[in-house]
């Protein structure tokens, strides 16, 4: 099917808007239509070169859509579900799994990499019969994308997709930052540097681990605002000379 894309084909360029070729999914893939996907310093990475990704490439790595076909051995996921697309799932089996580091499942960590597909391909490619890298194996931004069923994370019926693709990767970073690398304990007082995607749900993380003083601190003044929404308790300006708490 014809689907379009942005496309990184350059460092430091522009991406290109196109019209790629997606093939079905094979066994254990599905066809999800992509309904909301976020944008992420780490597709910044890319395109600067910093991640070292190979190019051509499809960004994009937190998304959320709807499963519109089903390949061949898939049964943990129907058609018409609703999921969030996970860039970093875990394969039980590796050693790392097995050891519980699963963090670090060696399985998925290639498939990470190289922004292919577990059987070495992808499933796009360009007008001239050329294959397009899939960003983490998704390429969320595109209008829809063939992926592995085990990255397909199911979302309750009428869970908002913008709300559901930002879980995909800034919630779950800054919440499980706070929660299982931070230790972050009841009346702990906290710093979060940076209120964007991940800085606000490092807050949300605070909130929910009972931090008593959460200061924000960004750049931006117009960020204190939804960074008090969050739970901060306090917000400072970075650069700023007085620190008033």
């Amino acid at each position: 099917m014809k689907v379009t894309a942005a496309v990184l084909r350059e460092l430091n360029q522009p991406l290109s808007i196109e019209e790629l070729e997606l093939s079905e999914p094979k066994t254990n893939e599905v066809l999800v239509k992509i309904e909301a996907f976020g944008i992420c310093h780490s597709d910044y990475h890319v395109v600067t070169g910093l991640a070292k990704q190979e190019l051509p490439v499809v960004l994009g790595h937190e998304g959320a859509g709807t499963v519109i076909e089903i390949g061949e051995g898939v049964t943990d996921v129907k058609i018409g579900q609703n999921v969030l697309l996970n860039w970093f799932p875990y394969c039980k089996q590796c050693p790392q799994c097995a050891a519980g580091n699963t963090n670090h499942c060696k399985t998925y960590m290639k498939m990470l990499g190289q922004g292919k597909m577990l059987d070495g391909t992808t499933r796009l490619t360009d007008s001239e019969d050329n294959p397009v890298l899939q960003l983490s194996g998704l390429a969320c931004w595109a209008t829809h994308v063939v992926v592995p069923d085990i990255v397909c994370t199911k979302m309750p019926q009428g869970t908002p997709p913008e709300i559901a693709s930002l879980i995909g990767c800034a919630v779950t970073t800054g919440v499980g930052a706070v929660l299982n690398q931070a230790s972050v304990h009841e009346d702990s007082s906290v710093v979060v540097y940076g209120a964007g995607g991940v800085g606000l749900s490092i807050i949300m993380g605070c909130v929910l681990a009972g931090a008593k003083k959460i200061i924000a601190v960004d750049q931006t003044e117009a960020k204190e605002t939804i960074a008090r929404s969050m739970g901060a308790t306090d917000f400072l300006t970075a650069g700023s000379n007085t620190v008033e708490l």
